[in-house]
């Protein structure tokens, strides 16, 4: 018994003086449960750079590991190993997704440690180019002379515009035919031709359109009007009248369950240290992203964040009854 009592005492003391030496020179890999190129792949590729410039150069590392809506990467994530060399950079899917998904591999509440909010991404809300509505009034008006005619599209279930959508027609009380597609692009392209009437999407991949005044821009979901220019004069949600609406594509950082704690804290403070990096910031505001500044960048109030949010999107999206499995 003592002989056993003595290993475990030597195994916790190894792993505290790992913990001490992280990351020592190993690389760090950045699970992204997305394709390459896309929006949360360009964060968590600006996130790496910052975060590596805090870290000594210590390499950082991203690995693409898309599909199922996210959930591959995410279930890779929860079953690593937990030494604070395998991380995940997701989105709002970590709050919908447990309830788009019936049966998943992993829970979103014990299987990761929360290391901090990175940013918030606003959407817009964005019309074909003939749409009679010239404001949001008018489109508010439009929308329900037209009850049951309107079509809104997205960029597939579970997708950010999805999201979007929902929330849109669960505050607007309004009967919408919704459109999924394989993602953003072949949205915007039906939008352009007409083929769909309005889409709720990032303004990493709205903002370009409206600039060009090749779509009719109505609105932005954000509590505070952008400060981009060519967002800048569109009124928020909340103010031409849907109080309180308010939905940004939020990206957070994630460890396995049981990591370490003092890895965890050098993990936070470097995190934290790389939100304040001007060239960060400079990348994230030309995604149109706003970068974290409040309490979000504490582990606590990342996951009671989370929690929150679940508990928002939970009841709009049982309401529509489209699950992803």
């Amino acid at each position: 018994m003592n002989k056993l009592l003595t290993a475990a005492a030597l195994a916790v003391a190894a792993m505290g003086a790992q913990a001490q030496d992280f990351p020592g020179g190993k690389p760090i890999t950045i699970v992204v449960p997305f394709a390459a190129g896309g929006p949360t792949d360009r964060v968590a590729r600006d996130l790496a750079e910052a975060m590596q410039r805090q870290m000594n150069s210590n390499p950082i590392v991203i690995e693409n590991l898309g599909g199922a809506g996210s959930t591959i990467g995410t279930t890779k994530v929860a079953r690593a190993k937990n030494d604070g060399y395998t991380l995940l950079l997701t989105h709002v899917g970590m709050a919908t997704t447990p309830v788009l998904y019936r049966k998943l591999s992993y829970n979103y509440e014990t299987d990761f440690e929360y290391l901090g909010i990175v940013n918030d991404v606003p959407m817009t809300l964005i019309g074909k180019p003939g749409l009679a509505a010239n404001n949001f009034a008018e489109l508010r008006t439009w929308i329900g002379q037209n009850a049951g005619k309107v079509n809104l599209g997205n960029a597939g279930i579970g997708s950010a515009s999805h999201l979007c959508g929902l929330m849109f027609q669960s505050e607007l009380k309004a009967e919408m035919t919704t459109v999924p597609y394989k993602g953003t692009a072949p949205a915007i392209a039906d939008l352009l031709g007409g083929q769909i009437d309005l889409l709720c999407d990032q303004t990493t991949n709205t903002t370009s359109q409206i600039e060009a005044k090749k779509v009719k821009a109505y609105a932005v979901t954000t509590a505070k009007r952008l400060s981009t220019p060519a967002l800048k004069d569109l009124p928020t949600l909340d103010e031409s009248g849907m109080k309180n609406f308010q939905v940004t594509i939020w990206h957070g950082l994630y460890a396995p369950k049981g990591t370490p704690a003092a890895v965890l804290t050098k993990l936070n403070t470097a995190m934290k240290a790389a939100l304040k990096d001007a060239d960060f910031i400079k990348k994230q505001e030309g995604l149109g992203a706003v970068v974290t500044s409040d309490k979000r960048v504490e582990p606590a109030e990342h996951k009671k964040f989370v929690q929150a949010e679940v508990a928002r999107f939970g009841p709009v999206i049982k309401a529509a009854g489209v699950y992803a499995d």
